[in-house]
This record gives structure tokens, C-alpha cells and sequence, in this order.
């Protein structure tokens, strides 16, 4: 696997141990709907949060929130309507991104709550 790909998969990994020391109850990973592939739903009290992990090793090229492009959002709010419908849901949805940050030997974690579209 390449080692962008590991450390994409550290990233979840790390955002989920977050969410769920932060009161989330984890209730998908990985779930996909036609071409949207959504990292995580996780649910904290009647919010579901539907969460886009995004994991660099510099930002030398921007934040890892800047890389949730136009098409990525517009693929996630088509899926979540599906996941919603699909589950007979009557909760609020908010989308937020966990950017995770390699810093040296460590790694910042930021969750930006309401990232980018509220029903």
C-alpha cells in the first residue's frame, strides 16, 4: 500500500479514537453510496455528524480542510440524503471535517464542526 494511503488510514483511525472520546457514538465507517464514499457517521446526541477525514504530512500545499472540494461536498449531501431515508432518521445533520496534520513526531487533530453545509 502506498504510504499516502497508510497514512490516510492512521487519520481515520485517529479520528475516530477523537469522536468517540468527545461523546460520539460511532455508527458507520467507509460508507458508500454510488460514487460518495462518506469516512464517518457518528452520532452525539441528535446530531449526525457526517464527518470527512483529511490527513497531510505538510501543509505546504494547504490545510487538509482545503482539499474538501465543490464535487466531495455535493457527493456527501447526496449520500447522506440516501443514509437518511434509508434509516428513517429524524435528526439533525451536520458535516464536519477532522483535518489531522503529521507535525514532526506527532499529530494535530482540529474538528471543524458545520464545515460546510447545514440542513
Amino acid at each position: 500500500m502506498a504510504q499516502h494511503n497508510d497514512l490516510g488510514k492512521l487519520g481515520e483511525a485517529m479520528a475516530l479514537t477523537y469522536l468517540e472520546k468527545n461523546g460520539y457514538t460511532i455508527l458507520e465507517t467507509n460508507w458508500t453510496f454510488q460514487k460518495a464514499e462518506i469516512d464517518i457517521i457518528a452520532q452525539k446526541e441528535q446530531i449526525l455528524a457526517i464527518v470527512e477525514v483529511k490527513t497531510r504530512s505538510s501543509i505546504d500545499f494547504g490545510l487538509p480542510q482545503d482539499f474538501v472540494k465543490p464535487k466531495k461536498i455535493q457527493l456527501l449531501v447526496k449520500a447522506v440524503n440516501e443514509y437518511v431515508i434509508a434509516n428513517d432518521l429524524d435528526c439533525e445533520v451536520r458535516f464536519d471535517i477532522i483535518a489531522v496534520q503529521k507535525m514532526a513526531n506527532d499529530f494535530k487533530i482540529e474538528h471543524l464542526e458545520d464545515a460546510f453545509y447545514h440542513f
